[in-house]
């Protein structure tokens, strides 16, 4: 066979279309039919090509197959497209529609069928598909060997409308819905540029678009900036990344004109565009759209699809790829704008901040803020830290509800009076109450929370009040963790509402090389997840932490606001005392106050006792001491008509001793008394006695202090 149609063949000597190995003839012969027109008689031939059929005539042995006319124009094919080789039809049926004939003739061929018909699709020039039917008699020899297959081939769009075949190009359609529709739902997501950029350029961004290949820029100052790429063969080279807004270039000439291009190949492509010859080796080979990102009128960037396989793109794709560019468009535009917002809040929150520390002597202090990792606005966190007379320091934490600008708002007033109402020398409880009146006066619904410590690093005094917050955590120079329990009071602004405007102060110490810890609920909370999980995570961090305070803040801003779903803001404030001279020679101390009303407040007392001296490594005396304490408390609860102010220190010198006080404001002296054996009451001082090495009491202006000494065992040696 040369490739030539039938129509082309020279006549067999045995007359036409006979067929010598098969013995009988294979084409229809002309001729009269009776009743027929008495117009002139139309061909064989052009019946078919008026109804778009056509004839094949398949030598399987030799391996060519001949088409005549009507086959070429249902294939779409030019006579010098086609050398008569069955590949030569790959262009216009692709591998997958072979596939489905080779298929439905190869069944045909194991059952034994004498013939076989099937269904595909053709790719025409113009990037449409067509629907095609084709229908061939297999033709054997004498030994039931098949040598030829000789059939037609036939236009089946039009049949197929009301078919159940029709589905494949519903499913195309719907396909091209749920891409709109996917490409929409993950963009609705994307808040920020980076997240348009993270769902474009990440695994399966250009897939999405039903392409292999994907590149966004932007217009930014007239100049065009690459921000996201997917599925290219290498990086972008440095020098393409930027480029100058004008037609030298796919994308930039679709921003500069705002007109969509279609190219059919990579050839076309370079031919374009001849400044991509060096970088031919990243182009797909295959087809490319370039689509202008317009919205509300304005070009804000371009979009470049590439594609694997060369293809005229249909109308149907283009429509479908300039719907998809403007939903890029609007996404990338409102991200634009939320970026824009962000920086606003982000920057209004900065300026309510410290700009610098100030310089703290026998210690260091370092700070971490983080705005919130998602969501349009920022939140009210806050810290600060506060020169007070004497040496002291003032250190806040805290927090505003909501997160929004407004909070940012509220919190840089609340910072402000806070750090005024500090300033004047008042303690913590005054502090924070001033500072919850002030918050309830502003013409806001907002509350907040807050923690406030004046720190004396020379005697490593801590006085701590908090507000509805996080209490402190200390971790000593051994990596030992205790988180102190501290009294506290409501939310800054309820408390002054609900007239419970008091904040009780607890009195803690600070060793020398231990470091203490406040901190929001932004480091530690995250949803979906017990806020003790984050506690424990957050001591685990201190304890296993490096010594050098920045670096410790480094790692646990890394370790726990930085981890997956951390979504809140953070704000972090470490205070390390250092273990210089005159710092080990100072006191440990103690102060806890016991309110006359409070039927809780002794169980607390004995709780921060126990930590405290286990903190203290009290040993062997710590059950003494909270034992002594429980009954001079009691005492000063039942026989006075105030609280109880608890005091314990640890005293300097050899051996080392611990002095417990306990005050009230009653002048009546404690009396011992000797009780009988169903007394209930009068042996609280002879255990006093019993347990403590001494024993005493002292007036204090308005009231007076029972006191008691206890040895404190020297610790074994570790190194014995």
């Amino acid at each position: 066979m040369t490739g030539r149609s039938p129509a082309e063949l020279p006549p067999d000597p045995s007359g036409p279309g006979y067929d010598p190995r098969s013995g009988r003839d294979w084409h229809p012969v002309e001729e009269d039919v009776p009743g027929a027109s008495d117009h002139e008689p139309v061909g064989l031939r052009e019946r078919l090509s008026l109804n778009r059929t056509g004839t094949f005539d398949w030598d399987l042995d030799r391996g060519r197959m001949a088409l005549d006319t009507g086959a070429m124009e249902v294939f779409d094919l030019r006579p010098d497209e086609y050398d008569g080789a069955p590949m030569s039809l790959i262009p216009r049926v692709p591998p997958e529609e072979g596939l489905r004939l080779d298929e439905a003739l190869s069944q045909a061929l194991q059952d034994g069928h004498p013939s076989y018909g099937a269904y595909f699709r053709v790719h025409c020039r113009d990037g449409s598909r067509r629907w095609t039917h084709s229908q061939g008699r297999i033709l054997h020899d004498a030994d039931g060997v098949p040598y030829r297959v000789i059939g037609i081939v036939r236009e089946a769009t039009g049949e197929l409308a009301d078919s159940a075949l029709l589905r494949s190009l519903q499913q195309d359609r719907q396909r091209q819905t749920v891409m709109v529709q996917q490409t929409t739902a993950a963009l609705a997501r994307a808040l920020s540029v980076r997240d348009v950029t993270r769902v474009l350029g990440g695994t399966g961004g250009a897939r999405r678009f039903g392409a292999d290949g994907l590149v966004l820029g932007l217009v930014e100052n007239d100049r065009f900036k690459v921000i996201a790429t997917a599925g290219m063969e290498g990086e972008v080279p440095e020098e393409m990344m930027t480029s100058r807004l004008d037609d030298t270039l796919p994308l930039a000439d679709a921003a500069c004109s705002r007109r969509p291009a279609f190219l059919s190949t990579r050839g076309e492509l370079i031919a374009r565009y001849p400044r991509l010859r060096p970088y031919t080796g990243l182009l797909p080979t295959g087809s490319a759209a370039f689509l202008p990102l317009v919205a509300q009128d304005t070009v804000i960037g371009a979009l470049g699809l590439f594609n694997t396989e060369p293809a005229v793109q249909s109308q149907e794709a283009r429509n479908l790829a300039l719907a998809l560019a403007g939903v890029v468009a609007q996404s990338v535009q409102r991200a634009t704008l939320f970026d824009q917002e962000r920086e606003f809040a982000t920057g209004l929150q900065e300026t309510m901040l410290p700009r610098r520390l100030p310089a703290i002597a026998g210690g260091a202090v370092t700070v971490r803020y983080h705005p919130s990792s998602v969501g349009r606005d920022v939140g009210g966190d806050w810290y600060d830290v506060i020169a007070l007379p004497q040496g002291r320091i003032g250190l806040v934490v805290g927090d505003v509800q909501g997160h929004d600008t407004h909070a940012a708002a509220v919190m840089g007033q609340l910072r402000i009076a806070l750090r005024a109402y500090a300033g004047e020398g008042h303690t913590p409880e005054t502090v924070l109450v001033r500072a919850s009146r002030f918050l309830s006066e502003l013409d806001t619904e907002r509350f907040a929370t807050c923690t406030y410590v004046q720190a004396d690093l020379q005697s490593g005094a801590l006085h701590v009040a908090r507000a509805g917050h996080l209490g402190p955590l200390i971790g000593d120079s051994s990596r030992h963790i205790d988180w102190p329990e501290v009294c506290g009071g409501l939310p800054l602004g309820l408390a002054t509402a609900f007239g419970h405007d008091h904040f009780p102060e607890t009195q803690l110490f600070l060793e020398p090389g231990s470091t203490l810890l406040l901190c929001t609920d932004g480091l530690v909370e995250q949803p979906g997840r017990d806020i003790g999980a984050g506690l424990d995570a957050l001591a685990a961090a201190v304890r296993d932490g490096p010594t050098d305070l920045e670096a410790l803040a480094d790692r646990i801003s890394d370790r726990l606001w930085a981890a997956p779903g951390s979504e809140d803001d953070m704000a972090l404030l470490l205070l390390h005392r250092l273990p210089g001279p005159g710092g080990a020679d100072a006191t440990p101390r103690l102060r806890l106050h016991v309110h006359q009303a409070d039927p809780q407040g002794a169980a607390e007392v004995r709780s921060a006792l126990r930590r405290t001296l286990d903190q203290w490594r009290a040993g062997g005396v710590l059950h003494n001491v909270e034992v002594a304490a429980s009954e001079l408390i009691a005492n000063a609860l039942t026989h006075t008509e105030s609280g109880a102010l608890v005091s314990v220190e640890l005293l300097p010198g050899a051996p080392r001793r611990m002095r417990l006080e306990v005050e009230d404001r009653s002048s009546r002296w404690p009396r011992r008394r000797s009780p009988g054996e169903t007394a209930t009451s009068g042996r609280g001082l002879m255990l006093v006695e019993a347990l403590a090495d001494r024993w005493g009491a002292e007036p204090r202006g308005a009231g007076k202090a029972l006191w008691c000494e206890f040895v404190v065992p020297e610790e074994p040696d570790a190194t014995r």
